[in-house]
């Protein structure tokens, strides 16, 4: 690319930085951060774990956005000049490095874009993400474990903590069902394009025969509840059960009957946790859990009036959205955004990100769609 060939692309960056600077309001970052800094100042501040981690977390989230911003609007003040040097020495080689700094802002710019879309409610809120498997026998429940695997791998290589709250291992193979929570900010919001059903097809290693199989697996992504929500449930309104953990093989993993399961009587929603190590640290891990999905549960009555006034968007989040297909071919393509790869096994092992933007930028198009 010649050196007057740049001059578009950079004003085409520095017209998109714009647009991005100006929805996510800088000024309330660094207010949010004076504000925090105040807050994480505070000299008791680690007498309560649980209000210090969620403090210094956001703080955290909120330095790393402004310095994200600050950073790429640097990097393009720095691209003008590298060019510019190499226009006047007519330098091949410092071209081919600027031309290769010109795709990598491309793609930060795309990326920090996608982040200006989590504009929901709770879109800014840590996640609860429970997986099940659906109709395919034990080739379901080993494709629901490798979707765990999937996110938590995810989770893992963007540095986000995460916590498996409850498993339930099937017979054979796999699981029956998984929850974990990523607590990150934003979690919900990036995370919640991946609700919906997921299909797997591949020669079945459980099979016999070697025949292909078709197995399937639902990902539900919630909101995690926090102490400001008013979510109040009666007590007449929960059914609480206890009964023993149990490990991979229906092997016993605790002494004491510590797992709990609790049903909400008026919705049918059932919340399960074993994992936390008294009986008392499951019921509160589920009572948080139930009241979250009872929370959106609320969100998405508020919106049913909404929706149906306007008409169906153009894809519901109980629709199989995902398909990964192992034979007779690799690929694994999201039915709603039409994005696909061919690597299979990167996928597999959390390298999703460019599924969830896609999935971001598919969702705010609908909303769009139907606010008009």
């Amino acid at each position: 690319m010649a050196s007057s060939d740049f001059s578009a692309e950079i004003r085409d960056l520095r017209n998109t930085f714009a647009s991005i600077e100006a929805v996510t309001d800088v000024d309330g970052i660094k207010a949010d951060i004076v504000d925090l800094s105040e807050k994480a100042g505070v000299p008791d501040l680690w007498d309560d774990p649980s209000a210090a981690q969620k403090i210094t977390s956001k703080l955290s989230h909120r330095q790393s956005e402004l310095e994200r911003i600050e950073r790429l609007d640097a990097r393009i003040d720095d691209l003008e000049v590298l060019v510019q040097l190499a226009g006047e020495e007519d330098d091949a080689d410092t071209l081919a490095e600027a031309e290769k700094e010109l795709k990598s802002l491309r793609k930060a710019l795309s990326e920090l874009e996608v982040v200006t879309l989590l504009a929901g409610e709770y879109d800014e809120r840590a996640a609860v993400v429970t997986i099940r498997a659906g109709a395919g026998g034990v080739d379901a429940a080993d494709f629901a474990d490798m979707l765990l695997r999937m996110y938590l791998r995810w989770a893992e290589r963007h540095g986000y903590p995460t916590a498996v709250m409850d498993t339930s291992y099937a017979e054979e193979a796999g699981i029956k069902s998984a929850t974990f929570e990523v607590n990150a900010p934003y979690a919900f919001g990036t995370l919640s394009v991946e609700a919906g059903t997921h299909r797997l097809v591949r020669i079945s290693p459980f099979d016999n025969q070697g025949r292909r199989q078709t197995s399937f697996a639902a990902v539900e992504v919630i909101p995690l509840i926090e102490q400001t929500d008013s979510i109040e449930i009666p007590d007449n309104e929960i059914k609480v059960d206890v009964f023993r953990s149990s490990g991979p093989g229906g092997q016993s993993v605790n002494t004491t009957d510590s797992a709990v399961r609790m049903t909400h009587i008026p919705t049918g929603i059932v919340v399960s946790m074993q994992n936390e190590k008294s009986q008392i640290q499951n019921r509160a891990a589920a009572l948080r859990v139930l009241q979250s999905r009872l929370l959106l549960v609320r969100q998405e009555e508020e919106n049913a009036a909404k929706k149906a006034l306007a008409g169906d968007v153009k894809a519901s989040w109980g629709d199989q959205m995902r398909s990964y297909v192992l034979n007779p071919y690799q690929m694994v393509k999201d039915l709603r955004t039409e994005h696909e790869v061919g690597n299979t096994g990167a996928v597999f092992d959390g390298e999703i990100d460019d599924f969830v933007d896609a999935g971001i930028r598919w969702r705010a198009n609908a909303r769009h769609e139907l606010a008009e």
